[in-house]
């Protein structure tokens, strides 16, 4: 009968005082002050914090007027006690709060300004090659 009591303890402090992980990511660009998309999902103009769910990798699109539109891909490498045994541990029985702030930065490629000269050269390049 003692070993259920201890038992039953057990769960309600399981549940009465779960852990928790907060993840967070930070985007910087610069300039600052641009769109940006994780996974085709906007999270918001430069620098933003967005809480994510899991880790891996990430296609990244950022976009500024003015600028070239950076699209690439980043993985967020997970923490040793995101594995298992730990994940257990720090996620369900260790009753305090851990935060995983991880932060990324991008430069953006200022767009280059085509003069209506350059314009009409190219156009009269592609009319020669296609003929």
């Amino acid at each position: 009968m003692r070993i259920h009591k201890l038992l039953l303890l057990f769960c309600v402090l399981l549940v009465a005082a779960p852990g928790c992980v907060e993840r967070k990511l930070t985007i910087n660009t610069n300039p600052a002050g641009a769109q940006v998309f994780l996974n085709d999902e906007e999270i918001g103009v430069s620098p933003v914090t967005a809480s994510f769910s899991w880790y891996g990798d990430y296609n990244i699109t950022i976009r500024k007027q003015g600028c070239v539109t950076l699209q690439t891909h980043r993985k967020l490498q997970s923490p040793w006690y995101d594995y298992f045994p730990f994940d257990f541990l720090t996620q369900i029985l260790y009753p305090g709060r851990i935060v995983d702030s991880r932060e990324w930065s991008f430069e953006l490629a200022p767009q280059k300004e085509i003069s209506r000269q350059e314009l009409i050269q190219q156009a009269q390049q592609l009319r020669t090659v296609e003929q």
